[in-house]
């Protein structure tokens, strides 16, 4: 189907964008890079989405993720779902505002994939996974962080700027998701709140305070205040890099890949929340990150109802 001009989500992604998301497998365990330069472009009515790099590394994985051309596939665009044709890529994605929730399936990698793209306001940083599966186990995941250019064939200032964000992308990728173990304080921000309509219900100041119990578990208060009301406590416990969460108000677990850490957790009236907390500035060394950048699927009774996202940052107490 022909569309006279482009959707929303299409006008924010417009441009190219640069990446080296990290592989892991199903453990968490760091196996490679994904250089990646890809984009999308809407033309004469139709949009076609580009890939084009390499992996490198991959350990056994390999053999599955390695392609021997560059992407490309057809999409049907669209603020209500978009459509993924093919050849490439099988399936459909669906924005909420600057975060769109994809699941589809790539036959050249023979997966499943759930990819959450996430665009920050400032409009030139995207947070990326895609979570592979086979069936409904989950055999790896890539994730990182792109960064936007229009000139980066023409203009050696972009071309340095990149190079540099590159830079450090390889050198904090591998980096476990580990929240601070000795330090008190919150991770604070305004958020996004989106119904599953797809409409914007309003703002949420979002509060995670951090209470550090011992080098792995952490007490958790979180605040949701605006557009929706919600409190609530849990003890966190880390184990390596699956985590777990043990009341006495949400229970659940967690499993991270690299610096992102994706979570189920259950609340005692039937609300759910499935997410993803990415701390995109976490690096080697015996620091944790202070940038989180958050996306919160909430579901009451198994039903998907609202789409929470933003970033959050470190204030210590």
């Amino acid at each position: 189907m022909m569309a006279e001009r482009p959707s929303a989500w299409q006008t924010r992604i417009e441009g190219e964008w640069h990446g080296r998301p990290s592989l892991f497998d199903a453990t968490g365990t760091w196996a490679g890079y994904e250089d990646i330069r890809r984009s999308s472009v809407f033309e004469n009515g139709t949009t076609t989405y580009y890939m084009d790099g390499g992996l490198e590394g991959g350990g056994p994985l390999a053999g599955r993720f390695r392609l021997g051309a560059p992407f490309a596939f057809g999409v049907t665009d669209s603020d209500s779902d978009r459509i993924y044709t093919g050849p490439d890529f099988h399936g459909t994605g669906r924005p909420y505002g600057g975060f769109v929730d994809a699941h589809y399936y790539g036959p050249g990698w023979q997966v499943d994939l759930n990819t959450w793209n996430h665009v920050l306001p400032d409009g030139e940083t995207q947070v990326y996974s895609s979570v592979l599966y086979q069936g409904w186990a989950a055999v790896g995941c890539f994730n990182g962080v792109y960064k936007r250019s229009t000139d980066y064939d023409s203009n050696e200032a972009t071309r340095t700027a990149i190079e540099d964000f590159l830079a450090s992308e390889t050198r904090n990728g591998p980096t476990p998701h580990i929240l601070p173990t000795k330090a008190h304080g919150a991770f604070r921000g305004d958020c996004e709140l989106w119904g599953a309509d797809q409409k914007r219900i309003g703002d949420v100041r979002v509060r995670i305070e951090l209470e550090p119990l011992d080098l792995l578990r952490t007490r958790l208060r979180t605040s949701w205040e605006g557009a929706v009301e919600r409190r609530f406590t849990t003890d966190r416990r880390r184990d390596g890099f699956r985590c777990f969460y043990e009341g006495p108000d949400a229970w659940g677990n967690a499993q991270a890949f690299g610096r992102a850490s994706y979570l189920s957790l259950h609340l005692a009236d039937a609300l759910k929340v499935k997410g993803r907390e990415f701390i995109i500035d976490a690096g080697p060394g015996m620091r944790a990150g202070e940038t989180l950048t958050v996306v919160y699927e909430i579901f009451d009774g198994n039903v998907l109802s609202r789409v929470l996202h933003g970033v959050l940052h470190w204030e210590a107490a």
